[in-house]
């Protein structure tokens, strides 16, 4: 039988198939777990040991090592974990990331879990329409686990037989028998696959088909997953292109971690492939270099070799078995080696990327938020909240300045300089706002869960609050600007109760900035004094109002300086009600309705 184009373009959409299958079971995994997965990494602790057992459960968890290093990228990125805090995830990670692996191999050849799929499908599809987005999720990870093997099955059915088409990927068989040249070949193979496909498990897929089918070799199958563990660094290496030093440190230490593991490996190859084939037949009850050496002898036991050369269902069964083992065995022997040594390998992170200059560093940049890929919707979240966080701080120093103002003389040079700063602290609250803005809506756009959505709208309207602020301390400048081209000067009693104002308003900005720091956990009782202090300034206001009409009345100054008096006024206690604003976003977003229970019996 003839291989046909359209065969090759089957086997092209079952590959896809495979890879959407597994996109979709991570993702939902991912909004299952979101918030949680968010906790236990912002949680974690100086534990080198915790860190490894945090990097193996979250990666078993969301079926996904690249996804998992992205967070963690992320979260060294957003200044929540520290760098060796991170690596001891990573050590994990490489050792979680291997469940995937257990998970193809156990159900590829021994069990048919696509005969099982239409089943599954009748369950995982209902739950998409429940009202809980919990089921929803679950449901969208078993139609993925159900794509997977379906593609998995389709793969299986559309690779060529090179029994009937001897013809048909020659030029593979023409690189199996170079001796370590092989091993290099192939090696280098597995590291381009992984690359291009961003997933060691479609790599593993793609490799247990090869050998199953006979076209390479058990031992060129496990070179082909060694060099899978380099190529799967690449998914971190781009999402931390756009981030800060530390999160490139952290990207960069991945890469070492898995190019020293798998070039020593590589060294010792022929052993250690030994070693986990004395494993495997010790498991499984057959050794795969057996089978290797059945096939190049084309004879042996028929519980290996069918009669027309191919391996047998067992004989199958035991090289997916010896592939799954090879990076569990190399994995382990990686971190019990590799996590005695975090310390210096984190010394050697840095030495390799040290830190830059200060005043090489801009001033007016995203600290935490970048443009980078953006593979983990729910964590990136926490970036978000770290940046926003930056921006309330930002704003607060335009206050700071706008008061400055109020007490310099016009005619100094500083004067001047201030004012320009203070515009240009205004110009790029607006880039801030636009920039911020621009990234929670890239966030929307991917897989997040109803909590995670209302976090994304409430951030939204946290920010546009935050630039209204930052509009209000341009607009004092502006004010203070036309009182002293009217030559209007205030007297010392004036002076006096603007500055009491003035005291209310930065009491009010420094617990909306705390609060602002405890986004996810902010405090009851900040939240309340928030409201107090919203209503002083509202009082004040009230009375000054009330005394400015009388003293204009009692001619104790002029109409035109009590117009400039309430303007300075009425603009204080608008930036009172942005505040408000900005702590009405947190607490309707991150806080249960119990506040509004307090605040109404007060």
């Amino acid at each position: 039988m003839d291989y046909t184009i359209f065969d090759f373009i089957c086997l092209l959409g079952s590959v896809c198939l495979f890879l959407y299958g597994m996109k979709v079971m991570s993702e939902g995994l991912q909004k299952v777990a979101g918030d949680r997965l968010r906790n236990i990494l912002g949680a974690m602790t100086k534990n080198r040991v915790a860190g490894v057992f945090t990097g193996i459960i979250i990666t078993a968890l969301i079926q996904s090592s690249s996804a998992s290093t992205v967070m963690v990228v992320s979260f060294v990125n957003a200044g929540l974990m520290s760098l060796q805090q991170a690596m001891a995830v990573i050590f994990g990670a490489n050792v979680g990331t291997t469940v995937t692996t257990w998970i193809i191999s156990a159900f590829s050849f021994e069990v048919s879990i696509s005969d099982y799929s239409i089943l599954l499908l009748a369950i995982g599809v209902p739950m998409l329409f429940a009202k809980k987005s919990v089921y929803k999720s679950l449901g969208e990870f078993l139609i993925g686990f159900c794509f997977l093997f379906m593609g998995l099955d389709l793969i299986s059915k559309y690779v060529p037989d090179l029994q009937q088409n001897p013809g048909m990927l020659q030029f593979v068989t023409d690189f199996t028998s170079l001796g370590i040249g092989s091993v290099l070949i192939f090696f280098g193979i597995g590291i381009v696959l992984t690359m291009v496909a961003q997933s060691s498990a479609a790599t593993f897929a793609i490799t247990l088909i090869m050998c199953s089918q006979g076209w390479i070799s058990f031992e060129l199958g496990c070179a082909i997953i060694l060099g899978g563990n380099i190529g799967t660094t690449i998914t971190p290496v781009l999402a931390s292109l756009s981030g800060n030093l530390a999160a490139k440190r952290t990207a960069m230490g991945h890469v070492l971690f898995n190019v020293i593991g798998s070039v020593i490996v590589l060294c010792v190859f022929i052993p250690f492939v030994k070693l986990v084939g004395t494993i495997t037949g010790a498991c499984s009850g057959i050794n795969p270099l057996d089978i290797t050496a059945a096939q190049e002898a084309q004879m042996g036991d028929s519980t290996l070799l069918n009669p027309a050369g191919g391996l047998t269902a067992k004989a199958q069964g035991a090289v997916a078995f010896g592939l799954a083992m090879f990076p569990t065995v190399f994995n382990a022997c990686n971190l019990l080696v590799m996590i005695w040594f975090t310390k210096l390998y984190v010394k050697v992170v840095c030495w390799i990327m040290p830190q830059r200059k200060k005043d090489e560093e801009e001033e007016f940049t995203l600290k935490y938020i970048n443009g980078g890929l953006l593979s983990a919707s729910e964590l990136n979240i926490t970036q978000a909240q770290k940046e926003i966080e930056v921006y309330g701080e930002r704003v607060k120093r335009m206050l700071d300045m706008a008061r400055t103002l109020m007490k310099m003389d016009p005619k100094d040079d500083d004067y001047s300089a201030l004012y320009s700063r203070l515009e240009k602290y205004e110009e790029i609250s607006d880039r801030m706002e636009l920039e911020i803005a621009g990234y929670l809506n890239k966030v929307a756009e991917g897989r997040l869960s109803p909590e995670g959505k209302m976090r994304v709208s409430g951030m939204l309207r946290i920010i546009s609050e935050i630039e209204s602020i930052a509009d209000g301390c341009f607009n004092i400048a502006k004010t203070l600007l036309r009182k002293n081209q009217a030559h209007v000067t205030f007297g010392d009693d004036v002076v006096k109760e603007i500055d009491m104002m003035y005291d209310l308003l930065d009491g009010a900005m420094n617990n909306m900035i705390e609060l602002l720091r405890q986004m996810e956990t902010p405090e009851d009782s900040k939240i309340i004094a928030a409201y107090n202090r919203e209503r002083e300034i509202n009082n004040f206001r009230n009375r000054l109002r009330d005394e400015n009409i009388y003293n204009i009345n009692n001619r104790q100054y002029d109409y035109e300086q009590g117009i400039f008096f309430m303007d300075l006024i009425g603009e204080a206690e608008k930036l009172g009600d942005y505040m408000l604003n900005v702590v009405e976003g947190v607490k309707h977003q991150f806080k249960p309705a119990r506040v509004e229970e307090k605040l109404t019996n007060q």
